[in-house]
């Protein structure tokens, strides 16, 4: 990862952003419903593609992996990460909670991500072994050291009867075990890790173009990230995010079985 890696990731960021609100509640957004019954909009494609012809132009040799047009072999050892719209249905309907995932991977290693989220007026972004920012100001996770004291954020709080219904009662008392408990949902649960503001964020069901970019960040900022079984990775289809000091009690709590809703 270099310098001009970042730039390039902070202008298809900047180009994203363009297309996102241009398209954000208008009337004329086209919205499809994918194999996988989830929404996709007009604008979700164009930043894909748009990201998608930058990066050819700019880094010829890598590849890229994005949500709408899959995996594109690299001449290199460098893929690019897009998730053009993470909470499409949030978009969709209006919300603003949404971002463009953007992460570079070498060598099969995340060295940057960026989450830019427009509507929010936010965008982070962390370099592995260098830092994490937001909006140009450096943040870093809290020093909540109790689970009693901690903030706890999910996508819903159905979420584990739908996907992981074997920890479902154990993630009921974690959430009870907790100061405060949202759903803010998505790529912001992890922002908020990240900057401090909550403590543990927690997703039982997710793909690796929802999770590289904000593992980056999460981990730049002083936090640990993992799956649900603790293993340090954004490919594992799940995902905890803490400020490290609270990770193994986490993880030792949603391991529970047998947990009283």
């Amino acid at each position: 990862m270099t310098e001009a890696d970042l730039a390039l990731a902070l202008a298809l960021a900047d180009s994203a952003d363009v297309i996102t609100q241009r398209w954000f509640r208008s009337a004329d957004l086209d919205v499809e419903t994918k194999a996988d019954m989830t929404p996709v909009s007009v604008a979700d494609r164009e930043v894909e593609r748009t990201l998608r012809s930058m990066i050819a132009d700019k880094r010829p040799d890598h590849g890229v992996l994005g949500e709408e047009y899959g995996d594109t072999e690299a001449a290199g050892s460098a893929r690019w990460i897009i998730d053009p719209i993470d909470g499409t249905k949030n978009y969709v309907r209006g919300v603003p909670v949404f971002a463009t995932l953007i992460a570079l991977e070498v060598d099969g290693v995340l060295t940057l991500g960026v989450a830019s989220a427009p509507a929010l007026g936010r965008r982070w972004w962390g370099v592995r072994g260098e830092g994490a920012w937001a909006n140009g100001a450096p943040i870093s996770v809290s020093g909540t050291r109790r689970i009693d004291d901690a903030f706890l954020s999910s996508d819903s709080f159905d979420t584990f009867d739908r996907w992981d219904p074997s920890r479902a009662d154990a993630f009921a008392a974690l959430t009870k075990q907790c100061a405060r408990s949202r759903g803010f949902g998505d790529f912001w649960s992890h922002m908020l890790v990240a900057e401090g503001a909550i403590d543990i964020a927690v997703e039982p069901e997710v793909s690796y173009w929802d999770l590289a970019a904000v593992a980056v960040i999460v981990e730049a900022a002083g936090g640990r990230f993992t799956d649900l079984s603790g293993t340090a990775r954004a490919d594992g289809g799940s995902a905890l995010s803490t400020n490290g000091l609270l990770h193994d009690d986490v993880l030792a709590v949603l391991s529970a079985r047998g947990a009283v809703r």
